[in-house]
């Protein structure tokens, strides 16, 4: 179950987020060859003082991204997806791609634990939930 940790220094709609998270979904699926039923995403969002980020210097908006994957996917699909998701927050909020931090933490799969299950390992093309 990756989970995508979005920390933004403005807060969009309520709509927005969902349409949001529906794009990076995508884009995960399709990127990291998997379904997408256990990907899970969150917002927090905060005031624009509150995120500091020194190449983005004192004004605009910033973003985020911790995102807590299973190990497996290559140095490729993780910058594919990278570039993906700061394309999506750039076209959709205005954020400039140099106001966007993307860091991955890998895990076996079975330190993701859902109430039915553990998760396996990653293999290309699986589909967790529905294997």
């Amino acid at each position: 179950m990756p989970h995508l940790q979005f920390e933004l220094n403005f807060t969009p709609e309520r709509e927005e987020k969902a349409s949001f998270a529906d794009a990076v979904r995508d884009h995960f699926a399709s990127i990291m060859s998997t379904g997408t039923d256990h990907i899970g995403i969150t917002f927090r969002c905060y005031a624009v003082d509150d995120l500091v980020f020194g190449r983005a210097g004192d004004e605009g908006q910033i973003a985020f991204l911790n995102a807590d994957i299973r190990m497996g996917r290559t140095a490729d699909q993780k910058r594919r997806l990278a570039l993906a998701i700061m394309d999506e927050t750039g076209v959709r909020w205005g954020v400039p791609k140099e106001h966007i931090y993307i860091v991955y933490t890998e895990h076996d799969g079975p330190d993701f634990q859902l109430s039915d299950r553990v998760l396996p390992s990653w293999q290309t093309g699986e589909d967790p939930l529905n294997d």
